[in-house]
């Protein structure tokens, strides 16, 4: 699917979950792919299964690190094509319990870092006319959900860095575009439940059948690899006329 088996990509989150499946699915194409990660020792593991692949950890709440991360991709390869901002992570408590602290940790991982990442991919992707920018947001980039404030106020605030990036890298030869998925099997996912099951007084089979399920119309998880086939289908040149979208693919969430 992507055309020249010489571009590069750098995936954040990538040591499980929907990182590490597009990291794979990328590689499977050709694709050298940086994998940045705060677990080493997964993250180092699964660059060396994959063809031409490096892993570097990084905290993306880090001006530093962010920094880093793209110096090395122009390091080891003198470019960076395709950009994957997934790095995530939940809290789930009601508004007037948040700890404060907690609540700019999610925005920074999942706001500030895509923002800081982006700005420093760009000139790289402008030198070339060519580039790839896709943030996996979430179903709750576009809906919101009770105890979850900082991860959906992140989520919307990511889909306005998409579509402002997506305006001006046009005439570029770059695309910026968001997927927005719902609940998939992850291991952010599946520490979810306890939490939900926690601040709703309910069981945590009650929390899959009645929170996470309920209003889809496809009742199951989605599958890391399905959110991975989507982004690699707009990685490529034949997606080049998709930019500034929220690529929904909720099992039927926003259909009512």
């Amino acid at each position: 699917m992507i055309q020249d088996s010489s571009r590069c990509a750098l995936v954040t989150g990538a040591a499980n979950g929907i990182g590490l499946a597009v990291a794979e699915g990328l590689a499977a194409q050709g694709v050298r792919v940086l994998l940045a990660d705060l677990d080493e020792a997964a993250g180092a593991a699964a660059a060396k299964r994959l063809p031409g692949a490096r892993f570097q950890r990084a905290d993306v709440s880090s001006r530093e690190d962010c920094r880093a991360l793209v110096a090395h991709a122009e390091r080891e390869w003198g470019r960076l094509d395709i950009l994957v901002n997934n790095a995530g992570l939940q809290h789930v408590s009601p508004v007037e319990e948040f700890p404060e602290d907690r609540w700019e940790q999610l925005i920074r991982i999942m706001l500030v870092g895509p923002f800081l990442l982006t700005r420093y991919a760009l000139p790289l992707m402008y030198a070339r006319k060519w580039g790839r920018i896709i943030n996996v947001s979430s179903l709750h980039g576009l809906v919101a959900s009770p105890y979850k404030s900082a991860y959906v106020s992140a989520k919307h605030g990511l889909m306005g860095l998409t579509k402002t990036v997506a305006l001006e890298a046009a005439d570029k030869g770059v695309t910026v575009n968001a997927v927005c998925p719902s609940y998939v099997r992850t291991p952010l996912v599946e520490k979810q439940i306890s939490d939900q099951a926690r601040v709703h007084g309910i069981s945590e089979t009650e929390v899959v059948e009645k929170v996470m399920l309920a209003p889809a119309a496809v009742k199951r998880l989605l599958e890391p690899a399905e959110v991975a086939a989507y982004i690699s289908f707009l990685c490529s040149d034949a997606a080049a006329g998709i930019t500034g979208a929220a690529q929904v693919m909720d099992c039927g969430w926003t259909a009512r």
